[in-house]
C-alpha cells in the first residue's frame, strides 16, 4: 500500500487495532482452552483421589471418561489445526 492509501485508510486504523486485540485474546483463550497439561494433571488427580478411597469406583470412571472425551476433543483440534497450517 502506497502513502496515499495509508492516509485513505488511517481513519480506519483504530478498527484495525481492536481486530488485532480481539484476534489476540481469541488466540490466547483458545490456547488455554485446548492445552492438555491441565486435564491430564486432573486425570492424576482423580487416580490419586481413587488410591486414597476419596472417590468411589463410579465416580472414578464417570470422571475419567469426561477427561479422556477431553483430551480427544483436544487432540482433534490440534490436528485439525495442523492440517490447516499445511495447507
Amino acid at each position: 500500500m502506497g502513502l496515499v492509501g495509508t492516509i485513505l485508510t488511517l481513519p480506519f486504523a483504530p478498527v484495525r487495532g481492536v481486530g488485532w486485540v480481539v484476534d489476540k485474546v481469541r488466540q490466547v483463550a483458545e490456547d488455554e482452552y485446548y492445552d492438555p497439561g491441565p486435564i491430564q494433571e486432573e486425570l492424576v488427580k482423580l487416580e490419586q483421589a481413587r488410591i486414597e478411597g476419596q472417590v468411589d469406583e463410579n465416580e472414578f470412571t464417570r470422571r475419567e471418561e469426561e477427561l479422556l472425551h477431553r483430551l480427544e476433543e483436544i487432540s482433534a483440534y490440534r490436528l485439525q489445526q495442523q492440517r490447516e497450517a499445511e495447507s
